[in-house]
This record gives structure tokens, sequence and C-alpha cells, in this order.
């Protein structure tokens, strides 16, 4: 016999083992092993993104709490023009100080703005309750995949970014270049000069900036911003 290969009598205890094996499984003593299981696949939803995280994790708790209460300074800055005997003047400025006049596709168009201020409130004691100041110019870009607005010119100039946000309208962040700065400071960087508001269409090329509650008096703030040939 070679080395290394089993034995005529091995070889058939081999077989009557198996033989056995299989008798057994035929008369019920040794169970047949269960048939594979199939694969089953499992769907999982992931879920929506949520449009309001990122700007809500980059605002300030003061802001947040602003934006929270913009429902109330509507009602509150209007309430306060009626009294002051403004009706007419709130009327002209028809759907610009209408609370819920946002429309979709709120989208800006980039390019040059001619902007116009109305205030809601008094800023101080002796001011008016209802102030429209002369236009100025704005102006909107595209950096990167985030809107950009700054207005150009005048004393005071807003300056800042527009956020994705629930709902038709973006949100509003960014602070305040005084007199001679020629770049505004980063959002954050000064919170006496940051600003938080909402950017919605109320109309054909018509664009409002709606500041609840704004640091430099007042109780609303309405930009209105429709688009104009670029500044000269």
């Amino acid at each position: 016999m070679k080395a290394g290969l089993p034995s005529i009598a091995t070889v058939s205890s081999l077989a009557l083992l198996l033989g056995g094996c299989a008798l057994m499984r035929d008369i019920g003593i040794i169970d047949e092993p269960p048939p594979p299981e199939e694969p089953v696949v499992v769907m999982v939803q992931q879920p929506e993104p949520d449009p309001d995280a990122e700007w809500q994790s980059f605002a300030a708790p003061a802001d947040l709490d602003r934006l929270e209460r913009l429902d109330e300074a509507w009602a509150e800055g209007l309430a306060a023009t009626q009294a002051a005997g403004f009706d007419r003047a709130v009327e002209e400025e028809g759907v610009l100080l209408e609370a819920d006049a946002g429309l979709e596709r709120s989208d800006p168009t980039p390019g040059s703005y001619r902007c116009r201020l109305v205030k809601l409130g008094a800023a101080e004691n002796g001011d008016p309750a209802f102030i429209a100041y002369q236009p100025f110019f704005c102006y909107v870009q595209i950096e990167g995949d985030i809107f950009t607005i700054v207005k150009q010119t005048g004393s005071q100039r807003p300056a800042g970014r527009l956020w994705e946000a629930t709902g038709d309208r973006y949100i509003f962040l960014g602070s305040l270049a005084l007199g001679n700065e020629r770049e505004p400071l980063a959002y954050g960087d000064d919170p006496s000069r940051d600003m938080a508001g909402v950017w919605e269409r109320v109309g054909p090329f018509r664009w409002r900036l709606v500041i609840p509650y704004p640091r430099n008096g007042g109780i609303l703030d309405v930009f209105e911003l429709l688009p104009t040939d670029p500044q000269p």
C-alpha cells in the first residue's frame, strides 16, 4: 500500500458511516438542515436635509430670537404706525408692508438694485413712527453657492449673506459698515453691528429684506429692492 492513501477498510467504514447518516435522515432521527434563507433587501430612507440647520448653527442666539419673533415685529410695527396716524403712508406702500406678501421663487437676480428703506417704529424718543428714506444702491452677487448683498452708498451700509431656509425665503445674516470704512465686518465680529432678517419676493422683479427689531432702533426695517442699471 502506498503511503498517504486510505486503506480499503477505511474507505468502507466511511461509506457505511455516510450511508447510516442518510438512513437516519430518512427516518427522522437526524433533521435535514434548513435551506439557506433568501437575502432580504431593506430600504433605509435617509432623512430629508433640514434647510435651516446651516444658518441656525451660524446665527447668534440673540438673532435667532429676533427672527423667531418676526410676526410679532410686523404686528407691533404696523400698530405703532397706525397709532401715530401713518395709515395712508403704509397703504401707499402696498404689498411691501404686508406681512404675508412673500411669494415663491425668492431667488434674487445678481446685479445692481435700487434700494429703499422703510422704517416702522421710532428709533429714538421724538422720532416719527414711520420713515421712508430716499433710494440708494445695493449689489447682489454669488460667492460659491451663496448669495451676498451689500449696500453700496450711505453712511450706514448693511452687508451679508443670504442663506437658504424653509419656505420661499432666504435668511440674511450680516453686519453694518459705518462712515468711511471700506470693508464691512464679518457677521459675529462685533455683535452690536450684527443684522438678521428675511429676504422675500413680493412682486415681479421686486424683493424685500425685513429686519425685525434692528439694533439701531425701531421695530421693523423693510428694505425694498428693485433691479436697476449698474451704478455709475
